[in-house]
Order: C-alpha cells, then structure tokens, then sequence
C-alpha cells in the first residue's frame, strides 16, 4: 500500500496505489487523511485509479474518515473508482452518499461549484 499527497488549487489529492484491506492499508488510510487534516485541510479526493480492491474493513475507515471530514466542514471525494467499488458501493447503499468523479480534474473544479 502506498500513499502520496499533493495539491491542486485549493483540494488536497492522496494517490493511493494497492488494496485496502483490514490490516493492510485500512488504518494507513486514517493516518494519510488525518494528517491532511491536522494542516487544516479540509476538501480531500481520494485518487482510487491504481486500488483494485477495498474490503469492507476499508471502506468502513473509509466511511470513518468521510464522517470526520464532514462533521469538520469539509468533504471528501473519490477519483477513479473501479467497478467492484462502485458495486461494493452500491450493495451496501453509499453510492449517493459519496460524490465520485472519473477523472481528477472534475473532482477538483466540483469544490469550487
């Protein structure tokens, strides 16, 4: 699991490569997002282009974060999604709940609308 963070205008981007799964990359995730908001960020996208899969341990820290995020008066959006997380979102209802974008830049431009 590797996790990098960078900047584009005024929306924090973490590129997240490999599975999130309970016990690899569940908890790293937290800790990436955590730390974007302890700099007192507070509109995030998760860049999903290069995870093939997301049990359901990782879309639950997932959820954790989103729920933090908000409550802190930002959000947080998914780029790239691949089907199997679109259906794991669908199953289990959050498909409405999380705005995802296919590609980055109308990720970024949806949090100046």
């Amino acid at each position: 699991m590797k996790f990098s963070s960078r900047k584009a205008d005024n929306v924090a981007i973490i590129d997240v490569e490999g599975k999130i799964l309970l016990g690899e990359g569940d908890v790293e995730i937290k800790q990436a997002i955590d730390e974007l908001l302890g700099q007192g960020e507070k509109n995030i996208i998760l860049n999903l282009a290069k995870v093939p899969y997301i049990d359901s341990a990782g879309l639950g820290e997932i959820i954790r974060c989103f729920t933090a995020i908000r409550k802190g008066g930002g959000n947080l959006k998914f780029v790239a999604p691949n089907q199997r997380l679109i259906d794991l979102l669908t199953i289990t209802k959050l498909v409405n709940v999380f705005d995802w974008y296919n590609d980055e830049s109308s990720a970024v431009r949806s949090f100046s609308s």
